[in-house]
């Protein structure tokens, strides 16, 4: 089968031929008919990641048709159009053994410690195959990042009527931004660095998108950072209202410093929380989209073959796309 192939942190990707999968016991193989390219994605790409083993096939946020069966997988059959939640936990540590899988101490994920999506077939475990029976499959490949901004919104816990700054308009934020304006929080305003994606994501989304320069004298009571860059971070975290929230939701560095006052988070009584990855609202995300699927789909900009994927990840890069999916 085809598949992209990283050899290495900062090698080309390259389109390889490969052997297909086969499902082990509890396992299904999927064919891929979407997944879409995240930040993460790059992190993979260019410097590395903790969790990722290479050789790797990237893709973590895939949707498929069944294509074969493990033995003693009963969940779904061959030919089931499924999503999956690319989370893989152990079961056996403490963080798993109270229901917090994305903290276990044996974390991976399909596309970071085991082969991915970007590829004709895919293995993922049977129990994380979520049906999308009556869901609308152009949105498809929003689902996974859709689930890690609905952590993110639990993790959060808003009031409505509470104001909101997200510092980092791509994907992540924007989505965590709808999120926040369908749960009743007002104001919403988003950061945005590059010029050209503020003024697409504003013409897509509604919202509230300004540049940094625009935003220096912005606070809110809710202040979240959807970069990851260290800088971003300090300057955001400034910017939170007294008795306010902060929360880290972009992907860092695993080596990233910053610094900030505790005395102010002291004076002022700020709260500092974190989302990491998806728990418990894989489903949730599955359900919400069928309700509120509109605001989202703005936001699938761009789709391109397997074998495109290199101008996939150009256009990306560009600033000229929001969200970016490959197809076979």
């Amino acid at each position: 089968m085809k598949a992209i192939v990283i050899s290495k942190p900062g090698a080309k990707a390259e389109l390889r031929e490969v052997e297909a999968p086969t499902a082990g016991g509890g396992e299904i193989v999927v064919s891929m008919m979407g997944c879409g390219i995240c930040g993460t994605d790059h992190h993979i790409v260019e410097e590395g990641l903790p969790t990722a083993k290479y050789p790797i096939i990237p893709g973590h946020e895939p949707w498929g048709r069944v294509f074969s069966l493990g033995t003693g997988v009963s969940n779904v059959k061959v030919g089931d159009v499924v999503a999956i939640d690319p989370s893989l936990h152990c079961g056996m540590c403490d963080q798993c053994r109270q229901a917090k899988g994305n903290l276990c101490k044996n974390w991976g994920a399909i596309g970071g410690s085991n082969p991915g999506a970007w590829a004709e077939y895919f293995v993922a475990p049977a129990k994380n195959a979520y049906s999308l029976e009556g869901f609308p499959l152009d949105i498809a490949s929003l689902i996974e990042p859709v689930a890690c901004a609905v952590r993110g919104l639990n993790r959060l816990n808003p009031q409505q009527g509470k104001s909101v700054l997200v510092v980092g308009g791509g994907t992540m934020g924007l989505l965590l931004a709808i999120l926040l304006d369908i749960n009743g929080c007002q104001p919403i305003t988003v950061v945005e660095a590059n010029s050209k994606r503020r003024e697409i994501s504003r013409k897509l989304t509604g919202l509230n998108i300004i540049s940094p320069d625009q935003a220096r004298s912005s606070r809110a009571d809710y202040v979240i950072d959807a970069t990851g860059i260290p800088a971003v971070i300090e300057d955001a975290i400034t910017r939170v209202s007294a008795g306010g929230t902060f929360m880290v939701f972009g992907v860092a560095s695993e080596h990233a410093k910053v610094s900030f006052s505790p005395y102010a988070i002291y004076k002022d009584e700020i709260q500092i929380t974190s989302s990491m990855a998806i728990l418990h609202s894989f489903g949730p995300a599955i359900d919400l989209m069928k309700v509120h699927g509109d605001r989202f789909r703005p936001l699938l900009t761009h789709t391109f073959k397997l074998n495109e994927f290199e101008k996939a990840l150009q256009v990306l890069s560009s600033g000229e796309a929001i969200k970016v999916a490959l197809e076979p």
